[in-house]
């Protein structure tokens, strides 16, 4: 590599470093799966995430476990996910019970959440100003 392509790669490096918030950007490993808009997946109100947010098919969002908000993830907070476009907001709670773990909503679409299956992933997301 020449020294050139070198520093330019570093200068690049730098920059992204600082469009995300350096030391603000956290980065873990979770478990991951997904859910949909249906009763038998979440309630009797199955378009209503933990905070009040309506749930509409299409948004990128995901729930988290009540552990994780505590780690930063809290409400609206935008979300990188490994193997996934984009950014997800958090928008729901996930059930007590469980702890290191995202769901990621998948709408109407049960096909696509039983495609998902469980996977281990890697998120990214600025940790919010206290």
């Amino acid at each position: 590599m020449t020294r050139f392509k070198l520093l330019l790669l570093l200068a690049v490096a730098a920059l992204l470093v600082s469009a995300c918030g350096g030391e603000d950007m956290v980065t873990m490993k979770v478990a991951s799966t997904a859910y949909t808009s249906h009763v038998d997946q979440t309630s009797e109100h199955p378009f209503l995430g933990a905070w009040g947010d309506e749930l509409k098919p299409g948004m990128k969002c995901i729930a988290v476990s009540r552990d994780l908000i505590a780690k930063g993830l809290t409400h609206n907070t935008k979300v990188k996910i490994e193997g996934l476009d984009g950014e997800y907001l958090v928008k729901d709670k996930m059930n007590k019970r469980w702890t290191d773990k995202i769901d990621i909503y998948m709408g109407l679409d049960t096909q696509a959440a039983k495609d998902w299956g469980k996977r281990e992933v890697t998120i990214s997301f600025r940790k919010a100003e206290k």
